[in-house]
C-alpha cells in the first residue's frame, strides 16, 4: 500500500493517475470525498467488486453504491434517468446525492446484489471527481469502513479500517461534511428516502413534492 498526500482542492495529476491505473489493474484504493472517505474499485470487474466486499466484511446481498464523473456518465451504470431524478441531479449534482435508479444491462448484478437498481452519484471533491474522470467508467464507492462501523472522515481512520487490501490511498485531508450522502430511490413512486445525509428532507420535499421516508 502506498499513501499519496494530495491537494483537496488542486489534485496532482500524477497521483491520480497512479490511483486509477490501480484501479483498473483490479485493485483498491481510499480516496476522499466532500462526504466521508470511500473505497473504490472498478464497477465492471466483478473479481474487484469482491474485493471490497471482503475489505469491508459485507455481505454480497447488499449493494454497492456507484460514482461517475457527470450526469451524461449516469447511463454507463444506470438505464434511464427520469424527469424527476434529473431535477435532483442539475440542482444537486456535483454533490452529496445518491440516486437510486434503474441498473443497467451492462452492469454486473454483483454491484447491485442481483437487485434491479443501483445508486448513483456525482461527487462534488475535486480528488474524487478527477479520479472517477481518469478511470473513464463507474466506479464503485462505498464508505471505507467495516461494514456497519463508522464512517471515516480522514485518510487515518480509512487505513485503519480497511488499509490491509488496498493498493493506494489518497489522502486529502479531513472531509468537508463528514456526513454520508442523502440517499433517494427514484424507482418507487412516490420517491422514497432511504438515508438522509447533508442534504435534508425538506430539501428534497422542494423539488420532488410528496416522497417518503
Amino acid at each position: 500500500m502506498i499513501t499519496l498526500k494530495v491537494d483537496p482542492d488542486n489534485p496532482d495529476t500524477k497521483a491520480i493517475r497512479t490511483a486509477a491505473d490501480a484501479i483498473r489493474r483490479g485493485e483498491l484504493v481510499i480516496f476522499p470525498t466532500e462526504t466521508v472517505y470511500g473505497l473504490a474499485a472498478d464497477a465492471f470487474n466483478e473479481d474487484a467488486v469482491k474485493l471490497v466486499y471482503d475489505a469491508k466484511g459485507r455481505r454480497d446481498h447488499e449493494p454497492l453504491p456507484v460514482q461517475v464523473d457527470g450526469i451524461e456518465g449516469v447511463f454507463k451504470a444506470a438505464e434511464f434517468l427520469p424527469p424527476l431524478a434529473g431535477r435532483l441531479a442539475r440542482l444537486y449534482w456535483p454533490g452529496p446525492l445518491t440516486l437510486v435508479l434503474t441498473r443497467s444491462a451492462a452492469l454486473p448484478s454483483l454491484v447491485t446484489a442481483g437487485k434491479g437498481t443501483v445508486g448513483v452519484r456525482v461527487p462534488d471533491h475535486p480528488v474524487a471527481l478527477a479520479l472517477v474522470k481518469e478511470v473513464g467508467s463507474p466506479i464503485v464507492a462505498t464508505s471505507a469502513n467495516l461494514s456497519g462501523g463508522p464512517a471515516p472522515t480522514n485518510a487515518e481512520q480509512a487505513i485503519r479500517a480497511v488499509g490491509e487490501k488496498v493498493s493506494v490511498v489518497l489522502d486529502g485531508g479531513k472531509a468537508r461534511f463528514g456526513v454520508s450522502s442523502t440517499v433517494v430511490d427514484m424507482t418507487v413512486s412516490p420517491p422514497r428516502i432511504l438515508r438522509v445525509g447533508t442534504i435534508g428532507v425538506d430539501e428534497i420535499r422542494k423539488v420532488l413534492g410528496e416522497v417518503e421516508q
